[in-house]
């Protein structure tokens, strides 16, 4: 039957390792895929601004050989009034498969209990962004070849980032030393590591400052400033936690730098050049990921 995927604890190892099998299998046939989905339509319900996640989705569904429904809120009867609910339910009408993006918290599992064709969650709220979980952990075995014992430091706002909680479940799943780094008051909610170390026995430590001498990897993510209802602190966080090329000289070499995008001044350009710096071919990434979550949604309908 065709599935939903909604949050990374839905999955299971080898539902992940079947993933990451089917991504590189994708991103070798990038030019030979083209039938796998042909006559099957997409809806995108981005109620989010959102670059990567809606552009990415919409090119693997082109890849597949899908044809896209692209929903605009602002354009919508939703922008009349018309629940989320209803409007599920349209879009179910029109389309094979559906990717939401919502504030709401829990919207995603909403959409999917509604919904008759299978739903995908490119985030809801500050909870989940599974999809972004598997393209990273794509990303660290193409660049690492492995994600067991490595020292992997997440650094920034690690309270609102969705992408950081559905990475650190499954980094934690696959065995990685996790380090986090936070400015205070934007530290990961507590019952989320107690979790993957109950569920996962995850070696998980915390701290304020900015150092990673011995990390293998580190993922760095913006200050969420549309999440403040004071845009100054925000401000004044983010100013805090920058990666300046001096704190790069003393990385470990072969050392990978991610962030998951947009970033703002959190890494300055000039950190583009650095031979660890691999945001823009994780972004990459997305595509053939992102196929195989749609193929493996839908292949078994």
């Amino acid at each position: 039957m065709p599935h939903d995927l909604i949050s990374i604890r839905d999955l299971e190892k080898p539902d992940i390792e079947r993933y990451l099998k089917l991504s590189a299998k994708m991103e070798k046939n990038l030019y030979k895929s083209q039938n796998l989905l042909k006559g099957k339509i997409l809806a995108t319900l981005f109620f989010e601004a959102s670059t990567r996640t809606h552009l990415s989705f919409q090119t693997a569904a082109k890849r597949l050989g899908m044809e896209v429904v692209v929903f605009h809120p602002e354009t919508s009867s939703a922008s009349k009034g018309e629940s989320l609910q209803d409007t599920i339910r349209i879009l179910d009408g029109y389309s094979d498969i559906i990717v939401m993006r919502h504030p709401a918290e829990g919207s995603a599992k909403t959409a999917a209990d509604i919904a008759h064709h299978p739903v995908i969650n490119g985030g809801d709220g500050s909870n989940q962004h599974p999809t972004q979980t598997l393209i990273d952990l794509y990303t660290i075995v193409k660049e690492k070849k492995k994600i067991a014992g490595l020292n992997v430091h997440l650094i920034g706002d690690l309270k609102h980032a969705r992408a950081m909680r559905s990475l650190l479940y499954g980094l934690a799943m696959f065995g990685a030393k996790i380090t986090l780094c936070s400015p205070h008051g934007l530290e990961m909610g507590r019952e989320i590591i107690d979790e993957a170390k109950k569920k996962f026995n995850a070696k998980i430590t915390a701290q304020n400052s900015i150092s990673f001498a011995d990390a293998d990897v580190v993922y760095v993510c913006r200050v969420q400033k549309e999440r403040f209802a004071d845009q100054h602190e925000a401000q004044k966080l983010q100013a805090e936690f920058r990666i300046t090329p001096k704190m790069l000289e003393g990385a470990k070499k072969g050392m990978v730098l991610l962030h998951p995008l947009p970033k703002v001044d959190e890494i300055p350009p000039e950190v583009d050049k650095s031979p660890h710096a691999r945001y823009f071919e994780q972004a990459k990434n997305g595509v053939p990921v992102r196929m195989a979550v749609l193929h493996d949604c839908l292949a078994r309908d």
